[in-house]
């Protein structure tokens, strides 16, 4: 009886595990379809890569900013231009590997989330979309659109950012001052306490 018992549940357990393996199935004319959304998105994808290598280079190009504050104010001009041009060297390196490797994790990663929550009929309505005209005329002039955004509040917000980043970089040279035992930078002392006004003559 009990030989039988666990016969029974065997059988029991492959045919669930066959279900479940059915249901989660994709199919070839699905995963045509899932191919056919990431080619037209390939430009995209590329450009996620494109930004990661842009802000490593944006972090290391602050991180270097900030140690500018130890080198004497006349050659501070000639090696930040050095320093950029290394920076640049280094996107130009990085930028290719890290597309290469966004259009290559694209399927396992973003193929696999469409595969799991668009329908193929969903999937057909989409890549209508990605072909039509007017999906195409809108990428071409999303950056333009962004750029122009860009520098829109670039030039709104200029008077409120820039004396809260020239206050963040002298507090930021300060510490890399201190850290090293150099006096603060003139200028930027904390204010006196405000001395007790006299009282009036009468």
């Amino acid at each position: 009886m009990k030989l039988l018992t666990r016969l029974a549940c065997a059988a029991l357990l492959s045919t669930v595990a066959a279900a479940a393996m059915a249901q989660g199935a994709v199919s070839p004319a699905k995963k045509d379809m899932v191919q056919k959304v990431l080619t037209l998105q390939q430009a995209g994808i590329e450009g996620i890569g494109s930004a990661l290598a842009n802000q490593t280079a944006t972090q290391v190009l602050q991180v270097a900013g900030q140690a500018m504050a130890r080198v004497p104010a006349d050659k501070r001009e000639a090696l930040g231009a050095e320093l950029q041009a290394e920076v640049k060297k280094f996107f130009d390196d990085v930028a290719p590997i890290l597309r290469a490797s966004a259009v290559k994790n694209a399927p396992s990663t973003i193929g696999t989330a469409l595969e799991e929550t668009f329908s193929e009929d969903e999937l057909k309505v989409l890549i209508g979309w990605l072909e039509s005209p007017v999906s195409k005329k809108y990428q071409q002039v999303s950056s333009e659109l962004q750029q122009a955004l860009g520098q829109k509040l670039v030039a709104e917000t200029r008077p409120q950012v820039e004396p809260k980043l020239k206050a963040l970089e002298g507090v930021l040279g300060n510490k890399l001052r201190a850290a090293v035992g150099e006096p603060a930078a003139a200028g930027t002392a904390k204010p006196a306490a405000p001395k007790a006004s006299a009282p009036a003559k009468k």
